[in-house]
Formats: C-alpha cells, structure tokens, sequence
C-alpha cells in the first residue's frame, strides 16, 4: 500500500511539473511583446499619438488618477517601463539624474506593471518625477506613442508645443539623452 501511494504521489508530482512548464510556456507565448527583446537596431518607430497620450488618465502609485493632459504645453520626458525588465531598472538611477540636471523639463514614469511591484520597486530604486501605473494595458499606450513591437523600455521626448522630438526603445545613453534634452530645451525658448 505504501509503494502504491508513493508512486501514485510521485506521477501527481511529475504531471504537475509537466503542466505547469506548459502552462509557464504558453503564457510566455501570450506575453505583451514587451517581454520580448526588440533591438533598437530592428526599430521602426510610427508616428506617434500624442493626443493619445494627453488622453490618458493613470493612477500614480498612492492610486491617485492623473490626467496627462495636465501635463500639456511643457518639454516632457515620458518613459515606459516595468520592474521585470531588466534595462529598465538599470537606466532609473541616470533617468533620476537628468530629472534633477534638467528640471526645466517634466519627467515622469509610465509603469507597465502593478502598482504592488512599483511601489516595491520604488522603496529600492527612489526616483522624484512622478511613477504613473498602467499595468499591462499601458502596452496600448507604448504602441500609439509610436512603439509597435511595444518593447520596453522606450522613451519619449516631447516639445512644449507638443512635438514628439525623440522615440528612443531600449536603454538611455546618458550622455546622448543630455544633448537631446538640452536641444529639447532650446526649442521650447522660440
């Protein structure tokens, strides 16, 4: 009786592994392409949306709904990004200092992710500009900014009078997103 039972409890383990490998792979399948690599080599922006953006109203991380619209008539920088994306956690320390270099311009986060993960996140990783949470929806929003594979993390740079002037998919160069957002700044003086 007792070899029966442990090898009936050693086939429920073997079939549960086996489905949860299949249950893990079809949903990896299923994932926003957001999980999947895009090189920015391979990149081919769209024209962006931007009223789709001023459109938009997401809660920030105390649950707080903002209107992006608020956010109209000022140099932005929009960047989309999630806790389980690797180059989006490791570009957050620079994007924090060019929001501090650069506070002429409004700087704010689109977390394509759960406001529990950001919040987390954030206790680790603290940044000053504003952390909106779309959760996985915000792929919607990545694609009308002009971001068709919807990857992540991707930037957005946007004129005062509310011109996308940058679309940048993957991480930051520091020293090239200075350059741009001082080109941004000259701009929005005219």
């Amino acid at each position: 009786m007792k070899r029966r039972t442990l090898l009936l409890g050693g086939a429920g383990l073997v079939a549960m592994g086996a489905v949860g490998v299949v249950a893990w792979r079809e949903s990896s399948l299923r994932a926003p392409q957001a999980n999947r690599a895009v090189t920015q080599a391979a990149f081919v922006p769209t024209p962006p949306n931007v009223e789709a953006l001023f459109a938009a109203r997401l809660p920030d991380v105390q649950g707080r709904d903002t209107l992006l619209d608020s956010f109209r008539g000022e140099p932005l920088l929009i960047n989309f990004w999630a806790t389980w994306c690797p180059p989006c956690v490791a570009e957050m320390p620079d994007l924090e200092a060019l929001s501090k270099a650069f506070n002429n311009v409004q700087f704010f986060g689109i977390a394509i992710d759960t406001d529990v993960n950001v919040k987390q996140f954030l206790q680790k990783v603290p940044v000053s500009y504003p952390i909106l949470v779309s959760g996985h929806s915000g792929i919607d929003l990545v694609r009308a900014m002009g971001n068709p594979s919807g990857g992540l993390p991707y930037t957005v740079l946007i004129s005062a009078d509310g011109r996308v002037k940058e679309q940048i998919l993957g991480p930051v160069k520091v020293d090239a997103l200075g350059q741009q957002l001082k080109q941004l700044l000259a701009g929005s003086r005219r």
